[in-house]
């Protein structure tokens, strides 16, 4: 009977220890599970995002190998980085402000009908009335599996088209990438170089498409690259004007290895180009890897 009793205190003592334990380590793993949620101010204003894609060549895996990481890998994660940031915006807002949205495109527009049904699923307007929490959850995950299944028809089919950026930015981006009253943002993935064979147009020094053969011809593989620039007026021809709502993050710029001044070419022409069109908020990244990327897109697409 003693010793029963006995039995019965030591296992009273276990379970009251374990009871005392027990909201301790449930505290903890909320606190854990809360440690990685951002707060963001939830006045914050409607976005717009927009993405453009280059599919030329320099997503070929067998032309431009990479050890660390594929090219097109990388791309896919940025699209996953910025999908994942505009959810977390959204997530972050009152239902009744909310006025959002986010689109992806590709230039000139496919002729596969398939490819075009997916591009219309990318295209996601949220508003007061159909911002559910579902939806919103459903946003990352959306802008990861479409996107991959682009990305592998582009390289199963070899064909490489390549993507006309000057000429969106002359007849589309106004009406696609620009919204009252919303911050707008165009996140455009592309090594750098710009060249479609629709839209090679010449005038003087300045040109619709910039390849490491034009750097080449133009003598910018120098030191004295910039006096070049200038005494010969090379650079982009405008292709807008008056962009000043429109802000662009420019994401992968690859230059060739081979030329030590390539991407300060590269860089150049850009800025150039944005500062002619009127577009006053921008950065131009080169091809990190997604995960050196992400805290790069997030602050750019969160900032007020």
């Amino acid at each position: 009977m003693r010793i029963k009793v006995i039995a019965n205190l030591i296992l009273l003592s276990f379970l009251i220890v374990a009871c005392k334990s027990e909201p301790k380590e449930a505290h903890k793993a909320v606190a854990e599970s809360n440690e990685h949620v951002v707060r963001l101010s939830p006045e914050r204003p409607d976005l717009n995002v927009s993405i453009l894609l280059d599919l030329s060549d320099r997503i070929n895996p067998d032309k431009y190998p990479d050890e660390a990481m594929q090219f097109y890998e990388r791309d896919l994660g940025y699209i996953n980085s910025i999908a994942n940031a505009f959810e977390i915006h959204l997530r972050n807002k009152r239902s009744i402000k909310i006025n959002d949205q986010i689109q992806l495109y590709i230039d000139p527009e496919p002729a596969d009908s398939k490819l075009n049904k997916k591009l219309a699923d990318l295209k996601l307007k949220f508003t007061r009335d159909n911002a559910t929490k579902d939806k919103i959850l459903a946003v990352t995950e959306r802008y990861d599996s479409i996107p991959k299944l682009i990305y592998e028809a582009s390289i199963l089919d070899d064909a490489y088209v390549g993507s006309d950026v000057w000429r969106f930015f002359k007849n589309k981006v106004n009406d696609f990438c620009i919204e009252e009253d919303h911050r707008n943002i165009l996140v455009v993935l592309t090594d750098g170089y710009i060249y479609h064979k629709n839209t090679v147009l010449k005038e003087n020094g300045l040109t619709s498409y910039l390849t490491p053969q034009t750097i080449r011809g133009f003598k910018l593989n120098m030191s004295n690259w910039e006096e070049n620039i200038e005494a010969k007026n090379y650079g982009f021809i405008p292709a807008n004007k008056n962009l000043n709502t429109l802000e662009v993050l420019v994401l992968g710029i690859n230059p060739d290895p081979k030329n030590p001044y390539e991407e300060d070419v590269i860089l150049k022409y850009w800025k150039d180009w944005f500062a002619k069109m009127g577009i006053e908020t921008y950065e131009l990244k080169q091809a990190l890897l997604p995960s050196d990327m992400n805290a790069i897109i997030q602050e750019f697409i969160w900032d007020e």
